[in-house]
């Protein structure tokens, strides 16, 4: 079985699994019985307690009659104006980042200078000939 292939179990078996569980059998015995990760029997442990078994008996995905998600009605033209708008801002607080850090560089290189005349050391002392 591939790892995209996804092993399908029918309701009656989700809700004896389920049922199993909260009866007090151990989830790891069930794992290793039925081979459906412990995650897995978790999951439908929790359903079963919200929903009852109709929540086991649901199919996967979209319910019947719910529509797609509606498009955001902006124009391809519109969406990609959108999105250069964004760069854009991006870029700019880029640069004002930049024009910081090379103002806080040029400050600590003039400090570092003023602070190192001849025969200091780097701890601010002269050194003894």
């Amino acid at each position: 079985m591939s790892k995209r292939e996804e092993r399908v179990h029918s309701p009656e078996c989700r809700v004896e699994a389920a049922k199993r569980i909260l009866a007090g059998e151990s989830v790891t015995k069930l794992y290793r019985e039925l081979g459906i990760k412990r995650s897995v029997l978790y999951r439908w442990r929790d359903t079963y307690r919200k929903e009852g078994e109709e929540g086991l008996r649901r199919p996967k995905g979209r319910p019947p009659g719910t529509p797609n998600p509606k498009p955001t009605g902006l124009s391809e033209a519109e969406q990609l104006r959108q999105q250069v708008a964004q760069l854009e801002r991006k870029v700019g607080q880029q640069e004002v980042m930049l024009d910081f850090f090379k103002r806080a560089f040029k400050r600590v290189k003039e400090s570092n200078q003023n602070a190192g005349g001849a025969g200091t050391t780097a701890s601010g002392r002269r050194s003894e000939p």
